[in-house]
């Protein structure tokens, strides 16, 4: 709910901003153009909320640790916490062990690369 508001926050200002800017104009603006313009300016506002949201959702779903997981000796529930792993895929990492280096996961076609995007900011291979 928080977020929602955050985003809709978010809109409201920026929409609020083009507007004044439409007003630093040195010829006046009809209200058609004004209308107009917000209309483009939300638009491209709606396309950036839906990545913001996105983002923020899985910001939320990474694990809360500063530390990576180390994909050697994570448990499955901790690699289900991981944005994206379901039970498939934690098993799937357990069963591909022992890993050199993360890549590892999309040379033996552990994970996808969208998957692995997801989540190599969270993994680590103990050395």
């Amino acid at each position: 709910m928080q977020v929602r508001v955050t985003l809709l926050a978010l809109v409201a200002g920026s929409v609020l901003c083009i507007g004044g800017c439409t007003a630093c104009n040195s010829k006046p603006a009809s209200p058609d153009q004004v209308r107009e313009k917000t209309a483009e300016a939300t638009a491209e506002l709606k396309d950036n909320a839906k990545a913001v949201a996105q983002g923020v959702r899985e910001g939320l779903e990474r694990p809360s640790s500063d530390k990576p997981l180390d994909l050697n000796k994570a448990s499955k529930a901790q690699l289900m916490s991981l944005p994206g792993m379901d039970d498939a895929s934690a098993d799937r990492v357990i069963a591909g062990r022992p890993y050199s280096n993360e890549h590892e996961l999309l040379d033996k076609k552990i994970i996808s690369r969208e998957e692995y995007n997801k989540i190599a900011d969270s993994i680590t291979v103990g050395k």
